[in-house]
């Protein structure tokens, strides 16, 4: 029998050839008799010529497009994450390529991400982490710094899918009031956590705290533009934990700039990282973290797990979790493949 092929990026070990997520579980992969794992340097993309030798990638950072979907032996491109933009998905559909995603791994982390930010903004965290190093002078100065209360405030979410969900569930104990805009919202869903569907220019009018929890595409893309941002009240947050350029950062810099909202929470920019005369770094009223907020052991374990057993359904035959193109499994290849395993 032909052996299941499976290469993970480089992005996964240190120089020295150390896990560099320990956390990442690799051994149901290694322990099966049917697969051989190799780790293997993609570059910046996935080459067709090594995309050809194996059955499944696992990719982090590397990116994935029409070019190394040629591989005819390839059956599964596995994103260690949620995001997918990436990835061109016409393309792996096209040529019998499944991708999945691992969204029951990041559900929860990113979800306490959102509310980290939220709370470090309306408690004037870093503000008050400033004046505390200032000593004495910097203790004069705590009631130019007041917070600001939740309770009673709406919580404002763009999309309510896998992660805005979960942040509504951990915000319930705060006793705000939510709503979001979601096309593709279930009614049922948003009556269970006590959220109500609004249209987008309501949403950025009445949001205490904007949060953005939807995918990055050609349609999301500067959604959060100067337009919107100036329907916010002056006293408003924007939190950012989905992708950077679902936010127009020009226009997000002019608005805090001009304090036309209170300040934003942003674990994603448009650059990444961001060039060291970016104005967003020079602003007092903005938090920034490096696309990393969630990385925690738990997040990294569940992500991994995630990926794994999508690697195994496809290796034995099954349809996987996280599959993003169902329409994957209507391909003459993919069900060639599903027969052979």
């Amino acid at each position: 029998m032909t052996r299941f092929r499976v290469a993970i990026d480089s992005d996964f070990r240190k120089p020295d050839g150390t896990p560099a997520y320990p956390d990442f579980d690799l051994s149901p992969l290694t322990a099966d008799p049917a697969i051989d794992l190799d780790h293997v340097d993609l570059g910046s993309e996935a080459p067709p010529a090594v995309a050809e030798q194996y059955d499944a990638l696992i990719l982090l950072g590397r990116r994935f497009g029409r070019a190394s979907a040629v591989a005819s032996r390839l059956a599964l491109v596995a994103r260690f994450g949620v995001g997918y933009d990436t990835v061109d998905v016409d393309a792996c559909t096209g040529a019998g390529i499944a991708l999945t995603i691992t969204p029951s791994g990041v559900r929860r982390p990113v979800a306490v991400a959102i509310l980290t930010l939220m709370l470090a903004l309306a408690g004037r965290l870093m503000a008050k982490d400033r004046l505390t190093r200032q000593g004495p002078a910097g203790y004069a100065q705590r009631s130019a710094h007041m917070g600001v209360g939740l309770v009673g405030r709406t919580l404002a979410s763009i999309g309510i899918g896998n992660i805005g969900a979960e942040m509504f569930r951990l915000a319930r104990p705060l006793d705000m009031r939510f709503i979001a805009c979601d096309p593709f919202a279930d009614p049922r869903l948003a009556a269970e956590l006590g959220v109500t569907l609004v249209d987008l220019p309501t949403l950025f009018r009445e949001g205490d705290v904007v949060t953005v929890n939807c995918p990055l595409t050609p349609q999301t893309r500067h959604l959060v533009d100067a337009r919107h941002l100036a329907l916010m009240k002056p006293d408003a947050f924007l939190i950012n934990t989905a992708r950077g350029p679902i936010v127009d950062q020009a226009a997000l810099v002019a608005v805090l700039q001009a304090r036309g909202i209170a300040g934003a929470g942003l674990d994603v920019q448009e650059q990444e990282p961001p060039d060291p005369a970016d104005p967003l770094l020079a602003l007092d009223n903005v938090i920034l973290t490096p696309h990393a907020l969630c990385w925690t052991d738990q997040c990294f374990a569940g992500i991994g797990a995630s990926a794994v057993r999508s690697v195994l359904d496809v290796a034995h035959g099954r349809v996987p979790e996280g599959l993003v193109n169902r329409a994957v499994l209507d391909h003459p290849r993919w069900r060639g493949r599903a027969a052979r395993a």
